[in-house]
Formats: structure tokens, C-alpha cells, sequence
């Protein structure tokens, strides 16, 4: 991994594209975990920046000497100390704590209901549903049946959140990621391939 985020892979001169691909593939989790650990320069939120899948940010000026945010129905609520700037890092880091809040709120009222959708449709079944944070995955799948799904997935457009839920689906017959478990995938959602490609490109965490 380069200083700029970058990706490179240094191979002897006759080794085969094939090997640098299952490299990579193998060092995945390594690779996560250093690109979370040296995030930075992240844009700041803004107002009128939408949240999920229908929550706003709105940043509103006050003569109040302490900014304060609130979460009202579908807006975030930024009310803006007279000497405070919205892109100061203490504004940002209470604006972070209400996005995962109606992160967490919209997760909840709508990754159940889709599950179970795409569960009754393909002819899945799962034990129950839990919510997280987790900063190395969008969702997992235990022996159980128990399906666990990150709330930052609500910041995902829907065709990723519903490669993520058929995916975990998937796990509830192929406790893997065998030939088997990837056709079972594809049979769902033949163009599977593209959605991966494109989530692998997005952390499974919200910054701030």
C-alpha cells in the first residue's frame, strides 16, 4: 500500500496476473485494516448533504455560545455557535454522532423489511437479524442463522445494500465462499460481479 491509498503489488518479473489477483484476495483483511487505520483528509459534511437514504443536514446559524444537534424526523439539525464554523472538527464530531444515529434508525426500519423480502422471495430462511458498526465488514452470517448487517450500509445506493443481504442469504446454505456459494450468489443476482467490484472500492465504516 502506497502513502496515497494506493494499491501496488511487486511481483518477480515472470510471475502471472493470476498470482498477483489471489495475492491481493488473500491480503484483503490486511489491507482494510491499514487503509482504516491511515484514513484521512476527509470532506466534511455539509448542509443540505443528504444522510442515508432520506435524512438532510441542515446547518442553522445561532447567537448561542455552544452548537448543538438534534435529530428532527428526517433532518439533522446543526444549531451553529456564533463562533463556531461548520467544518470545525468539534462540530463534525457531534455531526458524526447523530449521522450514525439516523443511520441506525433508518437501518433499522428497513433492513428487516428487505431481508425478509429477499428471504421470502429466493426461499431463504434465517433465525434473526442483529445491528452494528463493525469497521471490517457490511455484514456476516453465523452458523445460527443469525444474520448481522452494519448500519453504515443504510449509506450504500440499493442495489449494494441488496448484493450485501443476498449475499449473507447466501451464507445461510454455504457457510463459505466455495464455487458453490458464488453461483448461489449469481443465480440471484447475476450481475453480482460488478456490485463487488464496486462495494470493495467503499470502507464499511462512517468517518468523521
Amino acid at each position: 500500500m502506497q502513502t496515497d491509498g494506493q494499491l501496488a503489488v511487486t511481483l518477480p518479473r515472470f510471475a502471472s496476473e493470476r498470482h498477483a489477483r489471489s495475492l491481493v484476495d488473500d491480503s484483503r483483511p490486511a489491507i482494510r485494516s491499514w487503509r482504516l487505520k491511515h484514513a484521512k483528509n476527509i470532506e466534511p459534511r455539509l448542509d443540505g448533504e443528504r444522510v442515508g437514504q432520506s435524512h438532510v443536514l441542515k446547518f442553522i446559524p445561532s447567537e448561542t455560545a455552544k452548537t448543538t444537534v438534534r435529530l428532527h424526523e428526517l433532518t439533522i439539525e446543526v444549531s451553529l455557535a456564533a463562533t463556531a464554523q461548520p467544518t470545525d472538527v468539534s462540530v463534525q464530531k457531534q455531526v458524526h454522532t447523530y449521522v450514525m444515529k439516523a443511520l441506525q434508525k433508518e437501518a433499522r426500519a428497513y433492513l428487516p423489511r428487505r431481508l425478509r423480502y429477499l428471504a421470502d422471495q429466493y426461499g431463504f430462511r434465517y433465525e434473526k437479524v442483529r445491528f452494528g458498526t463493525p469497521k471490517g465488514r457490511w455484514g456476516s452470517c453465523s452458523s445460527s442463522g443469525t444474520i448481522s448487517l452494519n448500519v453504515s450500509l443504510m449509506a450504500l445506493e440499493p442495489a449494494l445494500i441488496d448484493y450485501v443481504l443476498t449475499h449473507e442469504l447466501c451464507h445461510t446454505k454455504h457457510m463459505n465462499h466455495s464455487s458453490d456459494f458464488w453461483k448461489s450468489v449469481e443465480t440471484f443476482m447475476p450481475n453480482y460481479k460488478a456490485l463487488r467490484k464496486q462495494l470493495k472500492t467503499i470502507q464499511p465504516t462512517i468517518s468523521v
